[in-house]
């Protein structure tokens, strides 16, 4: 039996959390372990008599083989603590999740992350800044995380989609039970271009009680929260708070000072939160400029046959400007002009005393 479904088999325990599950594994060495330790064995590593009940009832009731099969069939992936792609962000946090469960996938570029969250009775101006700002992020190579929730969350996701970047979905449920309903063909859509997950177990319902803490997960993946429009009691000022708690960046828009859905933004600005006036400052803030410009030059393609001929004769390896003319045999102007162009441009950069190098992937890349 894999050593994941006794991680699984334990979260499944009501009042194992994160600090309770790393204290067994603490004591026990290993997940399977504190599975299979008797009730006397649990109560010395600190379990209370009622959790213990509750952890046999469970260990009684479950198959670990037929849930772990039975997830594989759904193709949700499960991730734990020690995994080495779990999010660097998250495990960073306070109580990180010991499991989280995933349709889709998280990549390294992910820690790059901003979470847009706010109202599901959005104004056509929190509509508006929703989607410039998912759009200008995510085509600025950041991920933007929501909880696909109805309003801000679902136009954040659709946003990043269309801008062809990449979104991640935090749910209050099991990431195959998609809440709300209408939201299932948007989420297949992030699970495509990002990741779909949930510290919830597969089929575990859209309960009330499961959304507030779900939101430490969207702060926690994220390098900042932006708060686009929200009443003064309102998940995304939950979402604001645990970030502030994570020590992550806020924003947050500025509204109408009568308009209810702008309370909360407003109240988050007189407290110190950052004022969204502009996308660009997220970067800024963020110091993202120069990473979001890097990518950008990554993907720039050369424009003329000098460039394609540079790029065919530079190396990761230092060459002089005398050497590059004498293998292309093109004038030293020509060569040393367009170098300049394509250094603005990303492709090459200057090492001094006149070497230059091909940066990045650009190399293989656009070698006839």
């Amino acid at each position: 039996m894999k050593e994941k479904s006794y991680w699984i088999g334990i979260n499944l325990v009501k009042g194992i959390g994160a600090v309770r599950l790393r204290a067994l594994l603490d004591y026990f060495g290993d997940a399977k372990s504190a599975w299979e330790a008797t009730p006397a064995q649990l109560r010395e590593a600190g379990l209370s008599k009622k959790i213990v009940e509750k952890f046999i009832d469970t260990r009684n009731k479950v198959d670990l083989d037929a849930l772990w099969n039975e997830i594989a069939a759904k193709n949700i992936r499960v991730m734990t603590w020690d995994d080495a792609d779990y999010p660097a962000r998250l495990r960073e946090i306070a109580q990180p999740p010991p499991i989280i469960y995933l349709r889709g996938e998280i990549r390294k570029e992910d820690a790059w992350a901003v979470a847009i969250v706010g109202t599901r009775r959005v104004t056509s101006y929190g509509r508006q800044v929703t989607e410039e700002v998912a759009s200008f992020l995510a085509q600025n190579g950041v991920t933007i995380v929501s909880g696909l929730a109805r309003g801000v969350d679902g136009i954040a996701h659709q946003a990043a989609l269309n801008a062809g970047g990449r979104t991640i979905a935090v749910l209050g449920s099991g990431v195959n039970r998609i809440y709300p309903p209408e939201h299932r063909n948007l989420a297949e859509s992030v699970a495509k271009a990002g990741a779909v997950i949930s510290d919830y177990a597969p089929d575990t319902p859209p309960e009330g009680s499961n959304f507030p803490p779900r939101n430490r997960i969207i702060s926690g993946l994220s390098m900042a929260t932006i708060v686009i429009e929200a009443a003064q009691t309102s998940g995304a000022l939950i979402t604001a708070n645990f970030a502030l708690e994570q020590g992550r960046e806020i924003f947050a828009l500025p509204g109408n000072i009568f308009a209810q859905q702008s309370k909360g933004p407003n109240k988050l600005i007189q407290k110190g939160a950052h004022p969204l006036l502009h996308p660009r400052d997220i970067l800024e803030v963020l110091d993202l400029t120069r990473i979001t410009e890097h990518r950008s030059a990554q993907r720039t393609l050369p424009t003329d046959a000098t460039e394609v001929q540079l790029l065919g004769t530079l190396t990761h390896e230092p060459i002089h400007v005398d050497e590059i003319r004498a293998k292309t045999g093109l004038a030293v102007e020509k060569v040393s002009s367009t170098l300049v162009m394509m250094e603005l441009k990303g492709m090459v950069r200057h090492v001094g005393g006149m070497n230059y190098v091909s940066v990045g992937e650009m190399q293989g890349e656009y070698k006839a």
